[in-house]
């Protein structure tokens, strides 16, 4: 299989379940020989993209012969009855280890399923394997390759989700967001994703970070968003939190009257080919009629500009600061087994006192309160989903983020706002994606925006 591939959003093919499962109502095809297919494509790309920690094919194999008999018998349990998922490996899973990417933890094995997963499984879901994932869900990078060119990154945390997707492997990865690890993979590999607002997928027992987010990667909007109503009509959101709201039809193409543009502290990092592809997009969107806003041209946007102006650096001073316990555990027993990153967040976590972790909470809500005042001024806001297309990995190791530059993607985490990336853009024969994103709850609101977005010929 070629290492290196050409993109293009005019001709790339993902791999989607939803026109599959007509066939399997029909009767022309059905969910093992579905899986079989994802099984050959696994087999002939895996050795070079590496985004799969384990496969668990028996297993596999019999949820799909059941779900073959469901739709034979005409009940199946959801619209996603007989889809093949991968599971990032920060999540549990009953019939897996969970290793977190961290050797401090090889051989884990809860043997339970996390809230998601369980909801996945009673819907019929076919949970396939657990993709690979950055250390603890952090910057160090794991083995796994872009999809597109091996010798790039596929972006992090949720490497293998990305990448795995992006390969057409399977239809469906479950992803995990801290800071930009659902949004930048997705834009690096040509995925969709929805990073929804925060706490609209249950986390189960990832509990520990207050920006941490459940999302899902997809060949195709519509697998995206029935894969996130499935789970969440069976496990609702976090403790608390209402959960995604909409149902299992997935959202219309919502065409925007005015878009946000939002640069924040990656824009000047942008590559010229980037931004001469990002603004050749706005520019065809504003050709067919939507109002597109710039800085400059809205105190309130501007007023949002400064407060995520240091968004990468507040996020890590949370994160340091909440997973400092956890880090000193592991620090005690497995100091070997933390990389560079984590070694730098405990550090960073035990120089912080509680009223720079509550000045550090100040400020993310003053950023969020700017978001809910732009809620009158736009539809959505627009921005990259990453500083470019997915970078070589020779020239970002050793870097402080050696799974690509996270500015734009942290955006929402901070936020807690959902956002969508959407592969409408290719940079030098590699994917860039767009991502939109709105106001809390807005989720089917922003996936309709950038499903009107996919269908306007951005390129």
């Amino acid at each position: 299989m070629e290492t290196t591939l050409t993109y293009s959003p005019a001709t790339h093919k993902p791999l989607t379940f939803h026109t599959a499962r007509e066939d399997f109502i029909g009767g022309t095809d059905n969910a093992r020989a579905y899986l079989e297919r994802c099984l050959e494509t696994i087999d002939a790309r895996e050795p070079a993209v590496l985004g799969w920690v384990t496969l668990n094919r028996e297993g596999a194999r019999q949820a799909a012969d059941a779900s073959v008999e469901r739709y034979r018998a005409g009940r199946p349990l959801s619209l996603i009855d007989g889809m093949p998922i991968g599971i990032k490996d920060l999540i549990e899973t009953r019939d897996m280890p969970t290793e977190m990417g961290c050797a401090a933890f090889k051989g884990n094995f809860p043997k339970r399923d996390s809230a998601l997963v369980r909801a996945l499984r009673d819907a019929g879901a076919i949970v396939l394997g657990k993709t690979v994932t950055t250390a603890l869900g952090f910057l160090d990078a794991g083995p796994t390759t872009n999809a597109f060119d091996a010798r790039r990154t596929p972006g992090g945390s949720s490497s293998g989700s990305g990448a795995v997707v992006g390969a057409n492997m399977v239809p469906v990865a479950i992803g995990s967001q801290l800071v930009g690890s659902v949004i930048r993979p997705a834009s690096f590999n040509a995925n969709w994703a929805l990073k929804p607002t925060y706490g609209g997928i249950n986390r189960g027992e990832r509990m520990g970070f207050s920006q941490s987010h459940v999302g899902v990667h997809a060949g195709s909007a519509i697998d995206m968003w029935q894969t996130t109503i499935e789970i969440v009509q069976r496990a609702g959101g976090d403790p608390g939190h209402p959960g995604v709201y909409g149902t299992t039809e997935a959202p219309k193409p919502i065409k925007p009257k005015r878009l946000a543009v939002f640069e924040s502290e990656g824009w000047p990092r942008l590559d010229a080919a980037s931004r001469e592809a990002f603004e050749k997009a706005l520019s065809a969107i504003a050709a067919q009629g939507v109002e597109i806003v710039r800085r400059g041209q809205s105190q309130k946007l501007e007023a949002l500009e400064r407060a995520i102006a240091d968004c990468t650096a507040l996020s890590m001073r949370l994160n340091a600061w909440e997973q400092r316990w956890s880090l000193a555990n592991i620090a005690e027993q497995h100091m070997d087994t933390l990389g560079p990153s984590l070694r730098e967040s405990l550090e960073l976590g035990r120089g912080l006192t509680l009223d720079d972790f509550r000045e550090s909470l100040r400020e993310r809500e003053a950023a969020r309160t700017q978001l809910a005042a732009l809620a009158s001024e736009c539809d959505a806001l627009i921005s990259l989903a990453a500083c470019g297309p997915a970078p070589l990995i020779d020239d970002i190791k050793g870097t402080a983020f050696p799974t690509g530059d996270v500015s734009f993607s942290c955006v929402s985490s901070l936020l807690g706002a959902p956002s969508v990336t959407t592969p409408v853009l290719a940079v030098n024969g590699m994917p860039l994606g767009i991502q939109v994103m709105g106001q809390h709850h807005d989720d089917a609101k922003v996936t309709g925006i950038a499903c009107w977005l996919a269908n306007a010929s951005l390129g």
